[in-house]
């Protein structure tokens, strides 16, 4: 299969954006703890009204949910390569994807951190 370049730097973009569309909708659709995420993240978005958070507070809990759900998606593209390169267990598939789990719970983590340092002063 030859690779052909879009020469149009217009349309190029337009079928990016296209395709990372598909891609956030087939991650959101697919994925149970994308699935999850997402509707932690909308509770938050309603907590975040509701309990009327400052500019800097909406900054970090929108920085923060999306890093865990960009995380979330890169976790989930390693994990579908390694299926696809080794679909039987295999001791250094099972490690990678593991780190690859890792990086999510530190990215949870750091969320459920800024989460707390935002909503507890407000519940007390």
């Amino acid at each position: 299969m030859e690779f052909k370049k879009d020469n149009s730097f217009f349309a190029g973009r337009i079928k990016s954006v296209r395709y990372t569309i598909i891609g956030a909708h087939k991650l959101i659709t697919t994925e149970h703890s994308v699935m999850v995420q997402s509707s932690i993240a909308v509770l938050l978005i309603f907590a975040g009204f509701y309990y009327d958070i400052s500019r800097e507070e909406w900054m970090m809990q929108i920085l923060s949910t999306g890093l865990v759900l960009a995380i979330e998606g890169m976790n989930t593209a390693v994990e579908k390569i390694c299926d696809f390169i080794h679909p039987e267990y295999h001791e250094k598939i099972g490690f990678i994807k593991d780190i690859a789990g890792g990086a999510v719970l530190f990215a949870a983590i750091a969320s459920i951190a800024v989460g707390l340092l935002i909503y507890v002063p407000k519940l007390m």
